[in-house]
C-alpha cells in the first residue's frame, strides 16, 4: 500500500497527467470557444471554470447568457445542474479518510470534487493508505482543475483557428472518459449503475426528450445500483 506525501503527490500527478488532464484539457476548449460566441471575456470564461467547476453547469450558464435570461435564471440552472455533486461528495468524503478538518477545509475539499477526480480516486484510493488519501485527492484534483482552466483559455483564443464543429465536439470527450473510468471502479453496483444508465436512455428520450438524462441518470442508476447491491449480499448465488 502507498504512503508518503512525495511517494503519493508522484502518483497523484502522474496519474493526472497520464490522461484525465489531457481529457479536461481539450474538453474545456470547447468550453471556452462556446464561452466566447456567448460574448463572455477570457477571464470570465476561465473563472467560471474554476468556480462552477461542472460542464453542465458551465454550459446551462453559457446558453441561458446567450438567451437573454437573467442572473437568478442563470444562477438556479448552474445549481441544480451541479446538485448532483452532493451525493458524490457524501460518499466520496468517508473514503477520503481525512479525519477532522475545518469547515472552511471541507468546503474546499467539496469544490476541489468533480467526476474526474470522484471516479478515479475511488479506483486508487484502496492502493493509497488511509491517512494519504487526502493528499493524493487534492494534488490530483488541483492538477486537473489547473489543466481545466488552461485548456478554457486555449479555446477561447485558439476558436478563431479551429472549425466549430470541432470545438464542439471536444465537448463529448469528458463524459466519454469518465464512463470508461466509472467501469472501472471497483463494485458491482457502480458498474451496474453505469450499464443500466446507458441503457435506459435511449427509451428515456423517445418517451421524455426534456428530462431523458434525468430519468436515465434516476431510473436506470437506482436499478443498477440496487441490483450490484442484491448480488453483492449473495442473493444472486
Amino acid at each position: 500500500m502507498l504512503s508518503g506525501n512525495t511517494e503519493v503527490m508522484r502518483k497523484a500527478m502522474l496519474d493526472a497527467v497520464s490522461l484525465p488532464a489531457f481529457i479536461l484539457l481539450f474538453t474545456m476548449m470547447g468550453f471556452g470557444s462556446l464561452a466566447r460566441g456567448a460574448g463572455f471575456g477570457a477571464e470570465m470564461a476561465a473563472l467560471a471554470s474554476l468556480m462552477i467547476w461542472g460542464l453542465p453547469g458551465q454550459l446551462a450558464m453559457v446558453e441561458l447568457t446567450a438567451t437573454g435570461q437573467g442572473i437568478i435564471a442563470i444562477v438556479f440552472a448552474c445549481s441544480l445542474a451541479n446538485a448532483r455533486f452532493l451525493p458524490m461528495v457524501v460518499s466520496f468524503v468517508p473514503a477520503m479518510s481525512r479525519g477532522r478538518s475545518s469547515l472552511g477545509g471541507m468546503l474546499l475539499d467539496a469544490q476541489l470534487l468533480s467526476i474526474n477526480s470522484w471516479a478515479v480516486c475511488l479506483r486508487e484510493f484502496p492502493s493509497i493508505a488511509p491517512e494519504f488519501r487526502h493528499r493524493y485527492y487534492v494534488t490530483f484534483a488541483s492538477s486537473i482543475l489547473l489543466a481545466a482552466v488552461i485548456g478554457t483559455l486555449i479555446g477561447y483564443h485558439g476558436s478563431v483557428f479551429l472549425p466549430a464543429v470541432v470545438m464542439l465536439g471536444l465537448v463529448f470527450i469528458s463524459p466519454l472518459f469518465f464512463a470508461l473510468v466509472l467501469l472501472a471502479v471497483p463494485g458491482r453496483a457502480e458498474r451496474y449503475s453505469m450499464i443500466l444508465g446507458c441503457a435506459t436512455i435511449s427509451i428515456a428520450h423517445t418517451l421524455f426528450p426534456s428530462v431523458d438524462l434525468l430519468i436515465a441518470g434516476f431510473v436506470g442508476g437506482s436499478v443498477g445500483f440496487a441490483a450490484g447491491r442484491y448480488w453483492k449480499g449473495g442473493h444472486g448465488r
